[in-house]
């Protein structure tokens, strides 16, 4: 993030006071709750929770989230979505909106493309996720997606996905990732999983290892989402770990990430974490 750049995420806090007095209010009329800013460098009070429908009747159902995040889950792991989608996303909830533009090859000139795509459709955080090998051709493409983001839309936020299973997919791992996203000036550095079988991210990468990830990126300025098939028992570990963004689906489908979001799991997570 820039110099006195205000983060999307800063109003979450207020907004989740209010609702842990009870407080009520017309979604229309914008909250007066004080922002509390995310000091990058100290852990933060509490995760941010990040679900994922992949249309615009799921996301009616994902409104209780932080972030919702929008993705079509047959096309991959981060599968793009329709721009017409996340536009009318963004006109349901002045919570922030993620959108994912693809699990990519090296391919810089369609990132860049999609990623700017993404933020004039409305996204908040724009996601990438760097399904190739190789820190020199990682670097090209995060630089590409940052500077597509950035160039116009200076207060959006850009994500960089690396793959807890890189080892068996042979994709750049989520420390080189990250190092290059804070280097190339992007937001967060996230960790997915790759291969969506049911395997999660905290079966490929320890508890320790992700607390260091979460760490170094502090130390680097960037937020860390942890996402993958995580499931109500990880949220424990989740808390010790720490990091700014939790990002689920199939959690909140009732275990199957081809089902329907429920809301009532939504708040589940939601009191979970907080």
């Amino acid at each position: 993030m820039g110099e006195g750049q205000a983060h999307p995420l800063t109003e979450i806090m207020g907004r989740r006071e209010s609702a842990s007095r009870g407080d009520h209010q017309d979604p229309a009329i914008p909250s007066e709750e004080t922002a509390i800013p995310i000091n990058h460098r100290v852990p933060p009070s509490s995760m941010f929770l990040l679900v994922s429908p992949h249309s615009i009747e799921e996301a009616s159902r994902s409104l209780a989230a932080d972030i919702i995040d929008v993705k079509r889950p047959p096309e991959g792991s981060l599968g793009a979505n329709f721009p017409w989608v996340i536009r009318a996303v963004k006109g349901m909830t002045e919570k922030p909106v993620s959108a994912a533009i693809g699990d990519f090859d090296y391919r810089p000139g369609g990132a860049a493309l999609a990623a700017y795509g993404a933020a004039c459709a409305g996204a908040d955080y724009v996601k990438v996720g760097l399904m190739f090998g190789g820190k020199d051709h990682a670097r090209e493409v995060i630089r590409a997606v940052v500077r597509a983001v950035k160039e116009e839309f200076p207060e959006k936020s850009v994500v960089i996905a690396a793959y807890a299973d890189h080892a068996r997919l042979g994709t750049i791992s989520p420390f080189e990732a990250a190092a290059l996203a804070a280097d190339c000036g992007a937001d967060v550095a996230m960790i997915d999983t790759g291969l969506k079988d049911g395997r999660s991210t905290l079966d490929y990468m320890a508890e320790e290892v992700l607390t260091e990830f979460t760490g170094r990126n502090r130390d680097s300025g960037l937020l860390t989402a942890l996402a993958g098939s995580l499931r109500f028992e990880d949220i424990a570990t989740l808390k010790r770990i720490n990091p700014d963004i939790i990002g689920v689906r199939g959690m909140v489908c009732g275990g199957d990430r081809s089902a329907t979001i429920e809301p009532a799991l939504v708040e589940k997570a939601l009191k979970m974490i907080g």
